[in-house]
């Protein structure tokens, strides 16, 4: 059975690249699980706060309940659900999850797999990343479901599949004069760019095109603001900064609130700026509320 396959081709609910990362988020939640105890159970009453807060933080804006997920990925075949009755899920309900004592864990034939191959962890832990999130969150969120990955290969699952374009960061770069769009940040070693990234406005994973109007030149820091929904562009290429984001040092507010309103820096004439259908499914899909007022 191929597992990589099928954390490749989860079902979701899908439109007009509406993001639904609920039951990958499980799916990363219950690989950490397994490497810290390859036998455990994993109890609803227990994580719903856990993955509630995984939801709150790498989800979309619009709020669904961790019940979801435990109930609905065990028809993809990697999941199963018992509650006090034996094998099978009550349904999406939280309060019948939590009376009937729902306990989630990977199917019989996984752990089997993933015990013979200690590796395959990792590799569906990539495959899950690389189709749902941005790579500059994969580090952190390895970190939040207690992932500790191995280096594998997944190329022979991804063969065929869509495949990034290398020259994406040098054409944003130069496109924005190396410099961050945001913040004008534009450091050097030798002729080295150093802490500047490019940055896809639409993700990658949901269909974000490696082309200069899908781009920006963002700062290591920005770039991260960025993909956290904590920043975003207005119909005005300016910059917008979320109403939920909380800095009362000088440098939070130097670096991340006083950039509000701010219109940005680049890019150059005759290069083309943000699509606005990147920037609205950014807005729609990835910007966490409503931005704050403009302190330009």
């Amino acid at each position: 059975m191929d597992w990589l396959e099928r954390a490749a081709t989860l079902r979701q609910w899908t439109a007009n690249g509406v993001r639904a990362p609920h039951k990958p988020l499980l799916l990363l939640y219950a690989l950490g699980r397994f490497q810290e105890d390859a036998e455990s159970e994993i109890s609803y009453s227990a994580v719903e706060g856990d993955l509630k807060r995984l939801l709150g933080e790498y989800g979309p804006g619009n709020r669904t309940t961790p019940a979801y997920p435990f109930h609905h990925l065990v028809s993809d075949g990697v999941w199963e659900v018992r509650t006090d009755r034996g094998i099978g899920s009550p349904g999406s309900g939280v309060l019948e999850l939590r009376a009937r004592g729902a306990a989630g864990q990977l199917v019989p034939e996984l752990r089997a797999a993933l015990r013979r191959e200690p590796s395959l962890v990792g590799r569906m832990a990539r495959v899950l990343l690389d189709l749902h999130f941005p790579p500059s969150l994969h580090g952190e969120l390895c970190e939040a479901v207690g992932l500790e990955l191995e280096l594998a290969e997944t190329a022979p699952l991804l063969a065929g599949r869509r495949q990034r374009d290398r020259r994406m960061r040098d054409l944003v770069l130069t496109a924005y004069e190396y410099q961050c769009a945001f913040c004008g940040y534009d450091g050097r070693i030798g002729a080295v760019a150093v802490g500047l990234e490019a940055a896809h406005v639409r993700w990658w994973a949901f269909d974000g095109p490696d082309e200069i109007d899908n781009g920006l030149c963002l700062c290591a820091l920005h770039h991260k603001l960025f993909d956290k929904g904590v920043c975003g562009v207005d119909d005005n290429h300016q910059v917008m900064v979320s109403r939920h984001f909380v800095g009362r040092s000088p440098a939070a507010r130097t670096q991340v609130t006083a950039l509000a309103g701010r219109p940005l820096l680049g890019p150059q004439p005759g290069t083309s700026p943000i699509a606005s259908a990147h920037r609205s499914w950014h807005t729609e899909q990835v910007f966490q509320g409503a931005p704050r007022a403009s302190v330009v």
